[in-house]
C-alpha cells in the first residue's frame, strides 16, 4: 500500500499545480493584465520624484491630500542639503528638488543652470533654544543677546549647546553663516579680523553635541538635555520640542540681535516638461488652507503675508543676515570651521579584520578608508575627510584586539603628509582569524576614558565596523557590565556601528542605543556609510 500511495499523491499534487497555473493564466488573459505592473509599482512609476532635504519628512502626511486634490503624486527621496546640491550639479535625474533653502545649490554652476523655476513654500529661521531658567537669569527673554554674547557665555563654559555639523546639515550650516555674517564687516568676502576669529572659536567651545541631521540632533538633545543648556536648530524644530512633553523645562527661543538665516523651503523645477504638474503643486502648497495647515502641523511660518502668525511664533521682527554670493567664500567658511574653529575631535575606528573580511569585503573597507584619507575629491568628500587638528585612532581586531595606532592630522601644508601616513596604514590591512568585537570596543573605551582626563575638551566618538557576530573574547553582556562601570564622561561617548556582511544587527542596535549613537547600513555602500558618519563626529 505504501508503495502506491506516494506516486498517487505526487500525481494529485502535479494535477493541482497545473490547474492553478491554467486558472491564473486564463484570469490574466481575460482581465487584460498579463503584462501590467502591480498597482503599487505602476503608481510609483507615475510619481513625480523629488530630491528632498531630510527635514521635510514631516510634509509626508500632506501628500495623499495633494494627490487627491491635484492628481499629482510626489515621491520624496531624502538626502542632506550639501550632498543633494552636489548630486544635482553632477546631473542626478530628478524633475523636482526641495530643500530648506537653495542658496548654496545655486552657487554651484552645474546645479544653478538646471533650475527652471523656484517658489518659496514656507519659512523657518535657524534660532537658538535656551533653557528657560537660563534665559531668564541672563535676561535674554527680554533683551535678546548678540552672537558675540552667546560666544562669551560659551567661552566661560556657561552655555553648552547642540548644533548639527555645517557640512552635513543645513541648520548647522545656516547657524555658521549667520555667526560669520553677524561678526564680519566685509559683506562680500565675509572675512574676519583676528579678534573676530577668536570670537568664533569661543562660540564653538560651547558645542558639545553634533549630528549629521537636524532631526537626530533633536532626538539626541532630549536624551542628553541634563548636560546641555541649549540647542541651535530650525524654529519649527524647537517649537515642536517645546510641545513634545519631553523637556524638563521649556526652551526660550532666542533670535540674536544682528539677525538670523531663514530657511524658505523653495520647491525647484528642474525639468521644464513637468511644468504643468509643478504649477499645480505650487498652487496647492501656497493656497491659504494648506499654508494654515503647514503652520499648524509643521510649525513653519506661512509664506503668505495675509495669514496671521499664531502666538507661539512671538512678535519679534526677523532680521535676515546676508548670505555669501560666491561658492569660494562658503567653502572657505566651512573649511575654517572644520580645521580651526570647532572643538578638535578624536575619532576611534574599531575595525573588523577577521577572516570573513577577506576578498571583496576587505577591498570595500580599504576603499572607504582611502576616501577618508583624501582619496575622495568630490565636494562632500573633501569635507568628510580627516581634518586638521583631528586625532584618529585605528583599533583593528581579529580573535583578539590589537593596540591602537594613532595619527594626528597636522595643519596647513603638513596635512597631506598626515593623511598619507594614515592612508598607507589602512591600505596594508590583512584579514584573518576570529571576531573579538566587544573586547576591542572595551579597549577603545578604556583608552578614551584615559584620554578624557588629559584632553577633556576634545569631541570623542567611535565607529565600529564588523561583518559578523562576536566569536572571541568578551560577550555583549560582559561589555554592558564593563560599560556601566565607566566614568559618566566616558559613557557619554557615542558608538556608531556600521552594518556590513553578516553582522549581528540586533547587537549593533543595542550598542547604539546604549551609547547614544546611531546604526548605519553599509551593506550596499560601505564608503557612503563611513562618509555619512563623519557628520556625527
Amino acid at each position: 500500500m505504501n508503495s502506491t500511495a506516494t506516486p498517487k499523491s505526487k500525481f494529485n499534487l502535479f494535477n493541482l499545480i497545473v490547474v492553478v497555473v491554467i486558472a491564473l493564466v486564463a484570469w490574466s488573459w481575460f482581465s487584460g493584465k498579463s503584462s501590467t505592473p502591480q498597482p503599487d509599482a505602476q503608481h510609483d512609476s507615475r510619481a513625480l520624484r523629488v530630491l528632498a532635504g531630510s527635514e521635510l519628512k514631516d510634509i509626508e502626511p500632506l501628500l495623499p491630500q495633494l494627490e487627491k486634490d491635484t492628481g499629482v503624486r510626489l515621491k520624496l527621496d531624502y538626502i542632506g542639503t550639501l550632498e543633494g546640491a552636489e548630486q544635482l550639479a553632477q546631473g542626478a535625474n530628478y524633475p523636482l528638488a526641495w530643500f530648506s533653502h537653495a542658496k548654496y545649490l545655486e552657487l554651484l554652476e552645474g546645479a544653478r543652470a538646471r533650475v527652471v523655476a523656484r517658489e518659496k513654500i514656507a519659512l523657518s529661521p535657524v534660532v537658538v533654544g535656551v533653557r528657560q531658567s537660563l534665559a531668564k537669569q541672563w535676561s535674554w527673554d527680554k533683551n535678546p543677546p548678540s552672537w558675540s554674547d552667546l560666544a562669551a557665555r560659551a567661552a566661560k563654559g556657561e552655555f553648552k549647546f547642540a548644533m548639527t555639523n555645517p557640512t552635513s546639515s543645513n541648520s548647522g550650516f545656516s547657524a555658521l553663516i549667520a555667526l560669520i555674517a553677524a561678526l564680519s564687516s566685509d559683506p562680500e568676502n565675509f572675512s574676519l579680523t583676528p579678534a573676530q576669529q577668536q570670537t568664533v572659536q569661543d562660540f564653538f567651545k560651547g558645542q558639545r553635541l553634533t549630528a549629521g541631521s537636524s532631526g537626530w540632533l533633536s532626538e539626541a538633545f532630549v536624551r542628553e538635555q541634563a548636560s546641555l543648556d541649549g540647542i541651535i536648530n530650525y524654529e519649527s524644530v524647537l517649537l515642536q520640542l517645546n510641545k513634545s512633553g519631553q523637556l524638563r523645562e521649556p526652551l526660550t527661543l532666542i533670535y540674536p540681535r544682528e539677525g538670523v538665516v531663514t530657511a524658505d523651503y523653495p520647491l525647484l523645477l528642474l525639468d521644464a516638461n513637468k511644468r504643468a504638474d509643478y504649477d499645480k503643486v505650487v498652487a496647492w502648497l501656497k493656497s491659504p488652507a494648506i499654508q494654515e495647515r503647514l503652520m499648524k502641523d509643521t510649525d513653519r511660518r506661512p509664506i503668505l503675508p495675509s495669514i496671521a502668525l499664531e502666538a507661539r511664533f512671538g512678535s519679534q521682527t526677523l532680521i535676515e543676515l546676508p548670505f555669501p554670493g560666491q561658492r569660494s567664500v562658503v567653502d572657505r567658511i566651512l573649511t575654517s570651521y572644520l580645521d580651526e574653529q570647532r572643538l578638535p575631535a578624536h575619532a576611534y575606528f574599531v575595525i573588523d579584520l577577521s577572516g570573513s573580511m577577506q576578498g571583496e569585503r576587505l577591498s570595500a573597507l580599504k576603499t572607504a578608508l582611502l576616501n577618508l584619507t583624501g582619496g575622495d575629491s568630490s565636494l562632500t568628500g573633501q569635507f568628510a575627510r580627516f581634518r586638521a587638528r583631528e586625532e584618529i585612532s585605528f583599533l583593528p581586531f581579529r580573535h583578539y584586539a590589537e593596540p591602537a595606532t594613532e595619527f594626528t592630522i597636522a595643519s596647513g601644508g603638513a596635512t597631506e603628509n598626515s593623511l598619507a601616513d594614515a592612508r598607507q596604514f589602512t591600505q596594508n590591512f590583512v584579514a584573518d582569524g576570529g571576531t573579538a568585537i566587544f573586547s576591542a570596543l572595551a579597549g577603545a573605551y578604556t583608552q578614551m576614558a584615559h584620554e578624557q582626563i588629559q584632553y577633556p575638551d576634545r569631541y570623542y566618538s567611535v565607529v565600529l565596523m564588523t561583518d559578523g557576530a562576536n566569536t572571541s573574547g568578551m560577550s555583549l553582556e560582559q561589555f554592558k557590565s564593563f560599560f556601566r562601570q565607566l566614568p559618566q564622561e566616558a559613557q557619554a561617548i557615542k558608538t556608531f556601528p556600521i552594518l556590513f556582511g553578516d553582522s549581528d544587527n540586533v547587537a549593533m542596535q543595542q550598542l547604539a542605543d546604549m551609547t547614544g549613537g546611531k546604526v548605519f547600513d553599509g551593506t550596499k555602500n560601505l564608503g557612503a556609510a563611513f562618509k555619512t558618519i563623519r557628520g556625527y563626529q
